[in-house]
């Protein structure tokens, strides 16, 4: 059976004695009455693992004695997601949770013109972020980027396959699973508002040389298109 997993970005690598934060020590005493020697698994989100036992069940301020640490690679592909904020937050948050338990690397919300949502909660997304690495028994925390710009966007540099996925009849595509199969290296994909990106967006993005992709043959709203996308990039 799997340890109970936790999340601090404070634990630094060869530390062999720790006190975690109030709101995990109150997790691990109150809600799972862990008491001294129990183990547990602690992650640093950047791919340290630590093997840990509670030393002081002290509900504001748990101690833990590392027993052993390990480090998981990096993922030698990364899967970037650029994906337009929505008017409706639960709609995006439940994307960027399903995007991590699948293994997205990194996620970039966009602003295009027909984003009708132009702020975000930074730190409540981060929060989510975290709860669904630790669900997923993860080590490698994604990126979250601060909200850009789709023209910004586009003026990045970016070492990889450059996707991007929209409606429009009159441009010729390929479906996405027959686009990823040509290449194995690191990707990002474009994913736009409700409405899709206006004809300009996609001719821009074209002209930065971002491939035009289909999802399948049905219309989907955009956190559904997300999660296609990173259930398809993240196989290969």
């Amino acid at each position: 059976m799997a340890l109970p997993f936790f999340f601090s970005d404070e634990i630094v690598t060869g530390t062999k004695h720790f006190v975690l934060n109030e709101d995990t020590s109150k997790h691990i005493v109150q809600v799972l009455r862990m008491q001294k020697g129990e183990e547990l698994t602690l992650t640093d989100g950047v791919g340290n693992l630590y093997h840990a036992s509670v030393a002081d069940d002290n509900r504001k301020r748990c101690a833990v004695d590392i027993r052993s640490e390990v480090h998981v690679a990096r993922p030698a592909v990364s899967v970037s997601i650029a994906i337009s904020l929505l008017k409706n937050a639960s709609r995006f948050e439940w994307f960027l949770e399903k995007a991590t338990e699948l293994g997205v690397t990194e996620i970039i919300p966009l602003i295009c013109e027909r984003t009708e949502k132009q702020h975000a909660r930074m730190d409540r997304m981060q929060g989510i972020l975290v709860s669904a690495m630790l669900q997923s028994q993860q080590s490698w925390l994604p990126a979250l980027r601060e909200p850009v710009r789709f023209n910004s966007l586009l003026e990045k540099n970016f070492d990889g396959m450059k996707l991007i996925a929209h409606c429009e009849e009159d441009t010729a595509k390929n479906q996405l699973a027959e686009v990823l199969a040509e290449g194995k290296g690191s990707k990002i994909i474009l994913i736009g508002p409700e409405g899709d990106f206006t004809g300009k967006e996609i001719k821009l993005a074209l002209d930065h040389a971002f491939i035009p992709v289909a999802l399948g043959n049905t219309r989907l709203r955009t956190e559904t298109a997300g999660i296609a996308a990173a259930t398809l990039m993240c196989q290969v």
